[in-house]
């Protein structure tokens, strides 16, 4: 998952944005409220993390222009703002949650994942399909009982398809939200990964799950399309 945070405080930032990477997020950050709108111009986010007060734009400039244009992407505050009443504001102002500082990051993730899954309409933190099952609060991958080790971004990528079962993804959709704006590497790498996905979820099963669609992408369901 592709997550933007806007925060201002610099360390804070970098300790965050460590945290998502090691949990498994590609994170596009930022310092300013005006550099998180140019982001939101020209990249999509699964989740957004938010400061209220940053300079150029506050976080309820960018939150009111990012409602405005119709997106509905999960957008969690988190502000050293403690007031009830800054609450309701943030709220009521379009945000899906509010986290004020200091806080844990165990609570912060649990947060993302639950934004995420509203976003993507699933009730459990363990997605499945056919007799592989994912638990994204242990990060564990089982195919048939059996666990399957898998590298950070090969489990962030079957994390997007398994949140999209059953949807063609086209390379370029696959890419804009698995990798952020620091990759440097080559233009197959959606290939690649899959191609990797393919050897640990599939190899030696009656039953593949990965699907390529020619000229359109690729798809994880099962074989009989369920």
């Amino acid at each position: 998952m592709r997550i933007l945070l806007a925060e201002d405080e610099q360390d804070l930032n970098r300790i965050i944005t460590q945290k998502l990477g090691s949990d498994g997020y590609s994170v596009d950050s930022c310092y300013d409220g005006k550099e998180a709108m140019e982001l939101l111009s020209c990249a999509e986010y699964d989740a957004i993390i938010l400061d209220i007060m940053m300079p150029k734009a506050d976080g309820y400039e960018v939150l009111r222009k990012l409602r405005s244009s119709g997106t509905s992407t999960p957008v969690l505050f988190l502000t050293a703002r403690d007031a009830v009443s800054d609450r309701v504001k943030g709220l009521d102002s379009g945000a899906n949650d509010y986290l004020v500082k200091p806080f844990s990051f165990e609570e912060l993730s649990a947060r993302l994942r639950v934004m995420l899954r509203t976003s993507f309409g699933v009730t459990s933190n363990v997605l499945s399909l056919a007799d592989l099952t994912m638990d994204c609060t242990a990060h564990v991958v089982k195919r048939g009982g059996k666990e399957i080790s898998l590298s950070a971004k090969e489990y962030e990528l079957l994390e997007y398809m398994l949140h999209n079962q059953g949807i063609v993804l086209s390379r370029e959709k696959i890419e804009d939200h698995i990798w952020n704006f620091d990759y440097e590497g080559g233009t197959n790498i959606v290939d690649v990964y899959i191609r990797y996905l393919r050897k640990k979820l599939d190899e030696g099963q009656a039953e593949k799950l990965i699907h390529t669609v020619r000229g359109k992408g690729y798809v994880l369901r099962e074989a009989d399309g369920k």
